[in-house]
């Protein structure tokens, strides 16, 4: 028996092992043991490897042979032991690793100036030549840092109440990658758990210097405060930079007051207004009393069919833009409430720096078991984090299709096949065209510099 049909036995034996005890599993739950069936019938190899070879696929006299092979790759595995610096010289490679040691997480790291797994030899050589020299521009967006904004859940839970705080995150973020930084293959991942994670793929993107990550993501940092500060956003100057403004116009303004005020009912507690009120630049008290007076009354009228937190958000934004109150950056105070509650809460130091490791796309996400898909950014309040294909959903999918029905792909048999078709014509295909043009130009130009080397 050769090791295919091996791996193959071993497949169909884990899944009618699940058939057998599919009355005992928690439906949305994370199993190690199932987790070999995903990686031996649904994780897209083929996909992730062209992905991360961007166009060095040996095809073309520019490609660089060695590209794949400098990728760090770490694995998680169910004990918690945890391999950094795993390196591959081909797909094949990383499918039988994956196949053998069955990660529970697989980080993606940079591409390293040598093959990260022979780093020691280098170092023993005196050599210091092991750095980092290309990575993608990431972003990650963590919902549990929105905790003192939303009332709904807190720490790792999300619910369809606090999930658009994702969709407004990327929203945000999408359209200024690309309108402002010139920025074309971006994709955007369910983290499988409670946030988003964004990976910029274009060369100029990844091979950006530290310096210059800092500085990109120091553009769109806002959110400044500490869960001891009473006031988290301060703008200065007259006007918002144009990426704010243009923000908070098409964005943040309409999803704060047509959502968020009635979502997580911001004004209907003391304690929740008071949260409001402190934000306001206000030295002898008199507005924040005034406002307190009136929501204190609790004061509605027999006919008024408004929500509380709309009429006592209607009543701030009166009183601060009235211009009744002379106090210095009062009606910037309202933009500043807007921004505190609704805009995107980076976690700066994953953006910064070209070793910081992230999540793979397609991952199974050990604690609720569903898979890191990709996101639609043109759709992405669709996304319910609640419908994503979880490894029990996948198994069962698997079972009722038949264990040994031909297909050409496993995965268009489950509802994982919509994601991974989603990730090659969207984003991957594109990519790699843009990629070999790219490659090819470069190629043309040294050839050109070449020729008139010797015409010279």
């Amino acid at each position: 028996m050769t090791g295919d049909e091996v791996s193959k036995g071993s497949d169909d034996m884990m899944i009618d092992e699940y058939e057998q005890k599919q009355e005992n599993v928690v439906p949305d739950g994370f199993n190690s043991h199932y987790l070999k069936v995903y990686y031996g019938k649904l994780f897209p190899y083929a996909d992730i490897f062209k992905w991360m070879s961007y166009g060095n696929d040996g095809k073309h006299p520019a490609c660089d042979q060695s590209y794949f092979s400098r990728r760090e790759f770490s694995f998680t595995l169910d004990n918690e032991v945890y391999l950094r610096f795993q390196s591959f010289n081909s797909m094949s490679e990383l499918e039988n690793s994956v196949k053998e040691k069955c990660p529970v997480k697989i980080d993606i790291g940079p591409v390293y100036s040598v093959d990260p797994s022979k780093r020691h030899a280098y170092a023993q050589s005196g050599d210091n030549v092991f750095t980092p020299v290309e990575r993608e521009l990431i972003f990650d967006i963590d919902m549990s840092d929105y905790d003192d904004v939303r009332y709904c859940c807190s720490g790792a839970d999300v619910c369809l109440e606090c999930w658009p705080l994702m969709t407004i995150a990327i929203k945000v973020i999408d359209t200024s990658l690309r309108d402002d930084f010139g920025f074309s293959h971006i994709l955007w991942v369910y983290s499988g758990r409670r946030g988003v994670h964004c990976w910029v793929c274009d060369g100029k993107a990844r091979r950006l210097t530290n310096e210059q990550r800092a500085a990109i993501a120091d553009y769109f940092r806002v959110y400044k405060g500490n869960e001891n500060s009473h006031k988290k956003v301060s703008f200065t100057g007259l006007a918002l930079h144009p990426f704010l403004a243009r923000s908070y116009t098409e964005v943040l303004m309409d999803f704060f007051e047509r959502k968020l005020l009635l979502s997580q009912e911001i004004f209907s507690t003391e304690e929740r207004y008071e949260k409001i009120l402190d934000m306001i630049p206000d030295p002898d008290q008199s507005i924040t009393s005034e406002l307190r007076g009136k929501w204190q009354e609790k004061r509605r009228t027999a006919n008024s069919k408004d929500d509380i937190n709309v009429v006592r958000w209607e009543q701030l934004k009166n009183m601060l833009q009235s211009g009744k109150h002379k106090v210095q950056g009062l009606r910037r105070c309202v933009e500043e409430i807007v921004f505190s509650f609704t805009y995107p809460r980076l976690d700066m130091e994953v953006s910064k720096h070209m070793n910081h490791l992230l999540k793979a796309p397609f991952c199974v996400h050990p604690k609720t078991g569903r898979v890191c898909v990709p996101i639609d950014p043109n759709r992405c309040e669709e996304f319910d984090p609640t419908a994503v294909p979880t490894l029990s959903n996948l198994l069962e999918q698997l079972n009722i299709g038949g264990l040994r029905a031909e297909v050409d792909n496993e995965w268009d048999r489950t509802s994982l096949g919509k994601s991974i078709r989603f990730f090659r014509l969207s984003f991957l295909q594109p990519l790699l065209k843009s990629c070999k043009e790219e490659m090819e130009s470069s190629y043309n130009a040294k050839l050109q510099q070449s020729k008139n080397s010797f015409s010279w």
